[in-house]
């Protein structure tokens, strides 16, 4: 099955509802359901669909897990730092 979704932005993520669109761009680009992720995460539905959304409140543990599970990482750096490796771009300058 061809993905048709666009690919996924590596722009700075500033928000929880940055973060949660991000994943679920991810999960639904994967052909992967709330439910799918649920059973193989041991994390409730609810939860998946409320990270999605932004929900300010949730775990952090868990919405690592969520991120680990699904192939993702999270990456630290300062402000203003750009790396070509993560954006896809060749030139280096």
């Amino acid at each position: 099955m061809k993905n048709t979704k666009e690919p996924l932005s590596f722009a700075p993520i500033r928000t929880v509802a940055e973060l949660g669109a991000l994943i679920r761009q991810y999960r639904k680009g994967h052909h992967l359901t709330l439910e799918s992720v649920s059973g193989i995460s041991q994390l409730s539905m609810r939860f998946l669909s409320e990270l999605e959304r932004g929900k300010e409140t949730a775990e952090l543990g868990k919405a690592l897990k969520a991120i680990q599970l699904l192939g993702l990482e999270v990456i630290i750096q300062p402000r203003g730092y750009h790396d070509a490796s993560h954006r896809g771009d060749d030139d280096v300058s």
